[in-house]
C-alpha cells in the first residue's frame, strides 16, 4: 500500500445534548463556518418538534435520521470497458453521513418561514417514514434492487 490511510477525526459532542450525532449534524448544517448559526438552526428545530409531536426532540431526531440511513446503495464499477451499477452494503458511518445530508438537503428544498422550521418539519416526516429524504432512500434501495444482477461484481 502506497499511502497511508486518513487518520479518523474525533469531534466533541454537542454541548446542549451531548450527543455526537446532534454534534455531526450541526457540522453537517454548517455555512461559513458559522458554527453557531447552525447550532441555534438545529435547537429551534428541536424546539417545533417538541411543540408540534409533544415528544422528546431527540428521539424524533434520532428516529429521522435511523428511518432515512441506506442500507445498500450501488456503486459504479469498471469491468471490461462496461460501466456496472453493483449494488454494495453501506459502511455505518457512511450511512449516518449520507442520512444527514439527505435530510439538510430536502429540508433546503421545502418552502417554509425558516431553515428550523424546514428542518423541523423534514425531520418529522422522516421519522414519520415519510418525506424527500425518505424518498430518496427508496430509490437508492430501488436501484440496488433492479441491479441485483451485476452483484457478482463486487470485490
Amino acid at each position: 500500500m502506497r499511502k497511508k490511510r486518513a487518520t479518523k477525526r474525533i469531534i466533541a459532542p454537542d454541548p446542549k445534548f451531548q450527543d455526537l450525532l446532534v454534534a455531526r449534524f450541526v457540522n453537517s448544517l454548517l455555512k461559513r463556518g458559522k458554527k453557531h448559526a447552525a447550532r441555534r438552526i438545529l435547537y429551534g428545530a428541536f424546539d417545533l418538534i417538541e411543540e408540534r409531536t409533544k415528544n422528546k426532540p431527540l428521539d424524533i431526531f434520532k428516529k429521522a435520521v435511523n428511518n432515512v440511513s441506506p442500507l445498500i446503495e450501488v456503486r459504479a464499477r469498471r469491468v471490461g470497458g462496461a460501466t456496472y451499477q453493483v449494488p454494495t452494503e453501506v459502511r455505518p458511518e457512511r450511512r449516518t453521513a449520507l442520512a444527514i445530508r439527505w435530510l439538510i438537503s430536502y429540508a433546503k428544498e421545502r418552502s417554509d418561514k425558516s431553515m428550523a422550521h424546514k428542518l423541523a418539519a423534514e425531520l418529522i416526516a422522516a421519522a414519520a417514514g415519510e418525506g424527500g429524504a425518505i424518498k430518496k432512500k427508496d430509490d437508492v434501495h430501488r436501484m440496488a434492487e433492479a441491479n441485483k444482477a451485476f452483484a457478482h461484481f463486487k470485490w
